[in-house]
């Protein structure tokens, strides 16, 4: 796992540094502008060659300090520069002052930058303001328009890396301070952030105001804090493996369908399950979709489920030791009571779509979740099932720390008593007692092609097959959302929901791989 930080976090560690006598506030700030030039030099090999052109934006605190480091460390490499100042001088951090005193190229007032009506520069340097920005930035919105243009203008318009986070981005929450909804934010090509991504590298509009991200070390320690987000990351193959055993060694899954036109989407996850690994998986179906599902099934069983009654009288089966449903089960009482029988069945339990609506309208059924459920909502059923906590997510942010989807979600597991996968782009999954990860399909990692029918039951499958072979919740839905995403990147461009369970074979010899090079060095 690696560490995805809140700004408070990273100024903790930063402090702990500094009092420990480990580094001083000089030695991070002078390491934080070597990374920088290092990154623009690595992603852009073509400017080590020939000195170039540079225009640094500082402000008034230590991103600003950076930003006097980076414009002394490219004038030594033989670059013009030409710096401009947010602020006032005197008003100035300490460690941010004397980076200033020691830089003697000159320093611009922002409004000469604004003036100007035509730039001949290589590369922008956005360190006006970093991680610790908690309001909307008075009177840059000019300036945001003005370095907006500049990205825009040409082909060979300057590239602009930002210092930390883009200028006007929230590090906890990826949301722009703002006052109105469309008000102006920096945006970058590049951004280098120092020892450890931040939330608002990962969430929401970061990833699309960011580019891309490069994470710098600055000699720092991880935190090792409980309360720290992990990212998600590639899980162990050798967890994933199968060892010795039979079917039943590795559960043995029931998928839940809904009626006769409607048993799609369980087909879907039931594939998935048997897929990422379960023994055995069974669907459970009504009596009128027996015949449309026994026409498309081979391998998944099929087990004849009328009503709640049936499906308890179903689950007297021990072996039976994961439960997914949901998709497309409809929203009637007949859906709610095969509800009811699962969770009194007390199995490790997905559940999604119509399962989640229902649950949201029934306070009895709501008080039935157990720590063996996952609840996998998108935005609209997150809003259904947590409407206040929804509500303080949406409000327009004006100060900081940004209420963001990790404490929304945190909230949400807590109140529901077991883990929760917020679903985007962003998916966040918390458990009850505070743990936290984030998968960001983002970056090197995104997988657009997910934005399709279907792919949600898919995960649900994925989910319920892990939590059969034995994953607990928290692990289960971590590694379900890092398989999903990694399958539709293999399936790639044309994803269609089918093609997202065939991928994980091929997913899945990508990690024992992985395992085998590095047991033998390569």
């Amino acid at each position: 796992m690696t560490e995805i930080l809140t700004s408070a976090q990273m100024r903790s560690i930063e402090r702990a540094a500094i009092e420990s006598g480990q580094a001083t506030g000089l030695d991070l700030m002078e390491q934080a502008g070597q990374g920088v030039v290092d990154a623009v030099l690595a992603q852009w090999p073509q400017m080590q060659k020939t000195p170039r052109c540079a225009v640094v934006l500082c402000g008034p605190g230590n991103n600003g300090g950076d930003g006097f480091v980076i414009a002394r460390l490219l004038a030594a490499r033989g670059w013009m520069v030409e710096v401009f100042f947010f602020g006032q001088i005197d008003k100035l951090p300490p460690d941010a002052r004397k980076n200033y005193d020691r830089w003697h190229g000159g320093v611009h007032p922002v409004s000469e930058f604004l003036a100007r009506s035509a730039w001949d520069c290589d590369l922008v340097i956005d360190a006006l303001f970093g991680t610790g920005l908690t309001r909307s930035p008075e009177g840059l919105a000019a300036l945001f328009e003005r370095m907006k243009a500049l990205r825009d203008g040409s082909a060979t318009r300057p590239v602009c890396v930002a210092v930390d986070i883009p200028s006007g981005l929230c590090a906890d929450s990826g949301r722009v301070f703002t006052s109105e909804p469309g008000e102006p934010a920096a945006m970058a090509d590049i951004t280098v952030s120092f020892h450890a991504a931040k939330l608002g590298h990962v969430l929401a509009e970061g990833p699309d105001r960011c580019g891309k991200l490069v994470v710098a070390d600055i000699g720092l320690a991880q935190s090792g804090a409980p309360s720290v987000v992990q990212q998600v990351m590639a899980p162990d193959w050798r967890l994933l493996n199968k060892g010795a055993g039979h079917k039943f060694s590795h559960g043995h899954a029931l998928i839940l369908s809904g009626g006769a036109g409607r048993t799609g989407a369980s087909r879907l996850a039931a594939r998935a399950a048997l897929r990422v690994g379960a023994g055995l998986v069974t669907l459970g179906v009504p009596p009128a979709a027996q015949q449309e599902v026994a026409c498309q099934v081979t391998a998944i069983m099929l087990r004849r489920v009328a009503d709640g009654a049936g499906l308890s009288a179903v689950l007297q089966d021990g072996r039976l030791n994961a439960v997914g449903l949901g998709p497309a089960l409809g929203l009637n009482d007949h859906a709610a009571g095969l509800i009811a029988a699962t969770l009194a069945a007390g199995r490790a339990t997905v559940l999604d779509a119509d399962a989640l609506t229902l649950l949201a309208g029934d306070r009895d059924l709501w008080q039935t979740l157990h720590p063996g459920c996952v609840l996998t909502p998108h935005g609209g059923e997150f809003a259904r099932l947590f409407p206040d906590i929804a509500a303080d997510l949406a409000e327009l942010p004006l100060r900081g720390p940004i209420r963001s989807k990790v404490d929304a979600t945190r909230d949400a597991a807590k109140r529901a008593g077991c883990v929760v996968l917020y679903k985007g782009a962003d998916t966040v999954i918390a458990a009850p007692d505070g743990r936290c990860a984030v998968h960001a399909a983002a970056y090197d990692q995104a997988a657009p092609w997910l934005a399709t029918a279907g792919s949600g039951d898919v995960l649900t499958g994925l989910i319920t097959g892990l939590l059969a072979r034995g994953m607990l919740p928290f692990q289960a839905a971590q590694t379900g959302a890092w398989l999903h995403a990694a399958a539709a990147r293999r399936a790639g461009p044309g994803l269609i929901a089918e093609d997202l369970p065939e991928a994980i074979p091929t997913v899945f010899r990508d990690l024992q791989n992985a395992v085998s090079n590095l047991v033998s060095g390569k």
